[in-house]
């Protein structure tokens, strides 16, 4: 686990890049406190930190074949790499380390472009390949790790992270400020932009060829819905059991203690509970607060004494929570205003004192229907099935003329397509409409629906839950979840591992019906029902509670109203937005009139990282 940098052109000065390469890798040192390395020829620069979980002796990177003309830098962990290790041996090939970075070298030598497709794991990579002079590069199928590039003015940057391109010269830091609206309203950008100009994340399950300028990104994973209806619910129930046991035992191969998280929920319970199984003593880590009311801990530490593993759990407070989240914008390098970041940020710092190595629950909810929306989603369909499009349409418009009628929220979305009524799309605010009276210009005409059209349409001919599965794995999973589980982690130097987001886990879901996976009242159907075999009832039918905080409350108290005051009136606030429209949304959450903690968030959370990005470095 570890991250890296890199840059290529046609040609430049070797001297000069060893100086640049070295300061972009500086700025990602949190990745890898436990080594670096470099590679700098006229073509191409590579930097790596490291993070020694595999192989500590021998691991180290960049990495080279034998006559060192391939050279890699590789940022995740390949739970495969013995296996297809053994098929490389059988082939020809010769290992001089025990990692799993060497695999995919002599991968790439045996296999070139075919070899993501083969690997099971979370992984970044690229190598350069001197004798072809190409750059080659891969994303895992879920984006676990993060991927960037910068392909302008014949420069073609690189890197785990986008605060590792500043120090190149040839990299233009701007602002792509036309994505400001979707930002606002959906809290990340749901497409390969970022919010700065020419950065561009590489997508999951996508690789890429970079020689002499040209730049080709290529699909190599599709993730494709294949339903058995032939299996009943308790076939269900064993296979999930047995390849969730198999997908745990592989995300535990490390050269050190792995840890677990552990929350309120059926997902992380189920990773402790499965862990214990072969590590009885194992760690788990909880965080919460000192209000009650919101502090998952009571439920996390009372499972964890039922199971006999030790609980380690530490508590945000308020003054915690907001001097943190300056640091926390920087780390994440787009801004993202989601507060469970935050209460994630010292979960991580405090499980860093103890492991190197955590697993986490992330990816249960999108591959096995565990959210309220794909409950919605079945009542629309039937409503669809049942009702006439020129019906909904009809009871829609004079739903929208009712603005007290009970079921007008209903009828009004039911008139329209499943991507038009997508609640991921307005996850901040109701309407653009709503949004744009806070901004200070007016910039396309685009609706936030807009930009996920495109993957319904990828995504057609599914049954509705289905297709909002299909869609939250491309963009909400990607674009937040992961994101924010990777910089949190990172930020700590800590190795967040994944075991729901398997390759043979994804498999399984990909088979299992629609009825297994959700319905009008419940959701992760076969996923519980497989943990009620295992787990206390108490911990297998709980609700989802998303990692509650105590904001809303916060936010009504003098000093954080102050703090937050202070930046709605500042110098940042008064280039993007409307500033008497921000301090009324304010005004009016402090007093209670209206509730607008998400709207403050986003705005608040804008302004902290435009100022760490563009004010103040």
């Amino acid at each position: 686990m570890c991250g890296f940098v890199g840059f290529a052109s046609a040609k430049h000065n070797a001297e000069q890049a060893k100086q640049t390469i070295k300061q972009m890798a500086d700025l990602i040192a949190h990745r890898g406190p436990d080594g670096e390395g470099f590679y700098v020829d006229e073509q191409v620069a590579l930097g790596h930190r490291r993070l020694s979980i595999i192989d500590l002796e021998g691991g180290s990177q960049p990495m080279f074949n034998e006559d060192s003309s391939i050279v890699i830098v590789f940022n995740g962990e390949i739970y495969n790499f013995m296996e297809l290790r053994a098929q490389l041996e059988a082939a020809g090939h010769t290992f001089a380390t025990h990692s799993d970075t060497e695999v995919l070298i002599h991968g790439y030598e045996e296999w070139g472009s075919g070899l993501p497709a083969k690997l099971r794991g979370m992984f970044a990579f690229i190598l350069w390949d001197k004798k072809n002079e190409t750059l080659f590069g891969a994303r895992d199928i879920f984006g676990i790790k993060p991927y960037y590039y910068y392909n302008e003015g014949g420069h073609f940057i690189f890197g785990s992270e986008i605060k590792g391109f500043l120090p190149h010269p040839g990299f233009k830091k701007e602002l792509n400020e036309e994505r400001l609206p979707e930002y606002l309203s959906i809290e990340y950008i749901p497409n390969e932009e970022t919010m700065f100009k020419g950065v561009y994340k590489l997508p999951g399950a996508h690789m890429f060829t970079w020689k002499k300028g040209e730049l080709k990104v290529e699909r190599y994973y599709d993730i494709r819905y294949h339903v058995d209806e032939s299996k009943s619910m308790e076939d269900w129930e064993k296979a999930i059991t047995e390849t969730f046991a198999e997908s745990v035992k592989v995300h535990q191969i490390a050269d050190v203690e792995v840890g677990c998280f552990l929350s309120s929920g059926v997902d992380s319970s189920f990773v402790v509970n499965e862990v214990a199984k072969g590590t009885p003593r194992v760690k788990s880590f909880s965080v919460g607060y000192e209000e009650e009311k919101y502090s998952e801990l009571p439920y996390a530490q009372a499972f964890s004494k039922e199971i006999g593993v030790p609980s380690i759990a530490n508590k945000v407070s308020a003054d915690e929570f907001f001097e943190a989240n300056k640091t926390i914008q920087w780390y994440l390098d787009e801004p993202m205003p989601n507060p469970s970041e935050v209460p994630l940020y010292f979960l991580t710092k405090n499980a860093a004192r103890y492991v190197k190595v955590v697993l986490s629950g992330e990816g249960a909810d999108e591959l096995f229907g565990g959210y309220p929306l794909y409950c919605a989603a079945h009542h629309f369909e039937e409503y669809e099935h049942k009702t006439p499009r020129f019906v909904r349409k009809a009871a829609g418009a004079v739903a929208g003329a009712l603005p007290d009628f009970k079921g007008r929220n209903f009828l009004m979305r039911g008139a329209k397509e499943p991507w038009q009524r997508c609640m991921r799309a307005n996850y901040v605010f109701a309407t653009p409409a709503e949004r744009d009276k806070y901004l200070k210009k007016q910039y396309h005409k685009k609706t936030p629906e807009e930009f996920f059209k495109p993957y319904f349409d990828a995504s057609a001919g599914l049954d509705e839950p289905t297709q909002l599965q299909w869609v939250d794995i491309h963009t909400w999973m990607l674009y937040d979840i992961l994101l924010k589980a990777d910089r949190m982690s990172m930020a700590n130097s800590l190795e967040l591992r994944v075991p729901f987001l398997d390759r043979e886990m994804l498999e399984l879901a990909l088979s299992i019906p629609a009825q297994y996976r959700s319905s009008k009242t419940e959701t992760k159907i076969a996923l519980r029902r497989a943990a009620l075999k295992q787990l206390p009832e108490s911990v297998a039918k709980r609700k989802k509670l998303g990692f509650p905080v105590p904001l809303n409350d916060w936010l009504r108290q003098d000093k954080y109203y102050a703090m937050v005051r202070e930046k709605f009136e500042g110098e940042v606030a008064e280039k993007f937005f409307n500033v008497p429209e921000l301090l009324r949304l304010l005004d009016e959450h402090k007093s209670g009139k209206n509730g607008g903690m998400t709207q403050i968030w986003s705005f608040y959370s804008f302004i902290l990282w435009y100022e760490q990005f563009f004010v103040l470095r």
